[in-house]
């Protein structure tokens, strides 16, 4: 840094003052090459300048549309998500992955989060270098392993509550039928094949907890179900996700596999009316 002194009186004194006061353009830079992992410099924002925030209260209600907007925004492309944390550093980009896993599994009140599409992104990452995929895989099996166990004891001990206080506007009562009448189909094996349906993957542990499945019998097919769930949209994401096709069509395609995943969700709940409307 270069300090500028005063000197003594006059013109020099006054041209050496105005140079001082010429700010001095400064680049920001990045340790985040997003060209080296084949991602378009569209998906990285620009920053705000400080002078042109203020900061204020928000009221509830914008708040509560700003989170709206962000989970719909997530569900949309993860991707522009997920490289903001890769710049960011491996703790924020491994740490987002595990918490959005974690809580869309372990959480009963954010079933809507992105599972699925976030997997496969974070895998076409992986095969472009933002990440490790060994250590994405061991990341994706905890956050997935621990969530669902966390939600079987949060059915366990506060099911009953939880659904009594209506608090849950996402467990509805065709939801909640729909996963118990899974559960009560498939069994055990019903954590496994759980995993890979939106939503019953997130009331499936919160039910059997409540209904008093045993512990042991969950914790089985809850590692092998997230194990193979996560492994398998992370190396679909890691070996399909680098395609020109798939990288021009990439929005489209987190649509499909949402859509996709939706169906048998969709389809029980049309027939759940049906049979509601015929008795």
């Amino acid at each position: 840094m270069t300090i500028c002194s005063e000197p003594g009186q006059g013109r020099e004194t006054a041209a050496i003052r105005s140079l001082c006061r010429v700010p001095v353009p400064i680049e920001r830079t990045s340790f985040f090459d997003g060209d080296a992992l084949g991602i378009p410099k569209a998906f990285f924002k620009s920053e705000r300048r400080a002078s042109d925030t203020c900061e204020r209260r928000a009221h509830p209600r914008e708040e509560a549309l700003g989170f709206v907007d962000f989970i719909v925004s997530l569900l949309r492309d993860p991707r522009s998500f997920i490289a903001a944390q890769i710049a960011a550093g491996p703790v924020a980009a491994y740490g987002f992955v595990f918490i959005i896993i974690f809580i869309e599994t372990g959480v009963v009140f954010f079933p809507f989060l992105p599972g699925d599409s976030l997997l496969f992104a974070s895998g076409f990452f992986a095969q472009g270098g933002g990440f490790n995929i060994l250590m994405l895989l061991g990341v994706a099996w905890a956050a997935a392993i621990l969530g669902d166990q966390c939600n079987f004891f949060i059915g366990h001990f506060l099911g009953r509550k939880i659904i009594e206080s209506g608090k849950v506007k996402a467990m509805t009562p065709e939801r909640i039928a729909k996963s118990e009448a899974f559960l009560d189909k498939w069994g055990n094996l019903a954590i496994f094949l759980g995993r890979f349906f939106p939503f019953i993957r997130t009331f499936v542990p919160f039910l059997a907890g409540m209904g008093g499945m045993k512990w042991h019998n969950f914790f089985v097919f809850n590692i092998l179900g997230g194990i193979t769930w996560s492994t398998l949209f992370i190396l679909l994401g890691y070996f399909f996700g680098g395609i020109p096709f798939v990288q021009e069509h990439f929005e489209l395609l987190i649509v499909c596999i949402v859509a996709v995943s939706l169906i048998p969700t969709v389809v029980g709940l049309i027939r759940s009316r049906m049979s509601t409307s015929k008795q």
